[in-house]
């Protein structure tokens, strides 16, 4: 039985949890990049495994409660995010079932309509139980630049935000870089949230969620722009 959520169609309770140190803060979201859901689903309740995560969304639309909200969940692992270095205790964490970037897997594609429209009322209820920020939904590669690319270039930031579930892409950037060097603009970016040990997946990282359509890597001027404004905005009070 799911229990009293309507939005969950189903549970399979995971062994991989422990106490949370943190309150709620943030929602990390993940592709699972294994096929068929099955495997994802027996490896998130396998105690060999050691992880997990709280919800599973299959590509028909099936959302699977793996862990309760209260426990930490095992999905993040090494990760940071302004300022938290133990995002498990601090985040809810949503599996999206997908092939991933693994070629073996069938190689990498856009989000099912059907996940996303099962995700869209699941992370709105999330996010005004727990009052979490916009910039604390976040990606999996957001908060482990180094190790993760999910859920990808290709997942639907835009639909989110459309339901003032994310930060949307700013729109009004202004011109020229307003940043010196890339030193700067690194310590921009770990002043908005990220991991900066490595600098060049961390850019990549910024790329994968901010500017998808082309990633390199490599500072430039667009890529200042979105970042100056994103922290403009957070600054002055109009996101958080």
């Amino acid at each position: 039985m799911a229990g009293e959520d309507e939005l969950v169609h189903e549970e399979r309770l995971s062994p991989n949890h422990d106490d949370r140190a943190l309150p709620i803060s943030m929602v990390v979201l993940h592709y699972t990049e294994m096929k068929p859901v099955s495997t994802a689903i027996e490896r998130l309740t396998d105690p060999e495994a050691k992880v997990s995560a709280h919800y599973l969304i299959t590509e028909e639309g099936g959302v699977v409660r793996l862990v309760p909200e209260a426990r930490r969940a095992w999905h993040a692992g090494a990760s940071f995010w302004r300022g938290i270095p133990d995002v498990n205790s601090a985040s809810i964490g949503i599996e999206l079932d997908h092939p991933g970037h693994a070629p073996e897997n069938g190689g990498y594609r856009g989000f099912a309509d059907a996940q996303i429209d099962a995700l869209l009322p699941l992370l709105a209820r999330i996010v005004k139980q727990y009052d979490i920020p916009r910039a604390n939904v976040v990606g999996h590669s957001c908060v482990a630049p180094m190790r993760k690319l999910d859920p990808g270039e290709l997942f639907p930031w835009d639909r989110l935000a459309q339901y003032n579930l994310c930060l949307p892409r700013p729109s009004c950037l202004m011109a020229g870089d307003p940043f010196p060097n890339d030193g700067a603009f690194y310590l921009a970016l770990e002043r908005f949230g990220y991991d900066i040990t490595d600098g060049h997946k961390a850019v990549e990282a910024f790329e994968r969620r901010w500017r998808p359509e082309h990633i390199t890597g490599v500072v430039d001027g667009e890529l200042a722009a979105i970042l100056w404004q994103l922290l403009l905005d957070r600054d002055q009070g109009r996101t958080r």
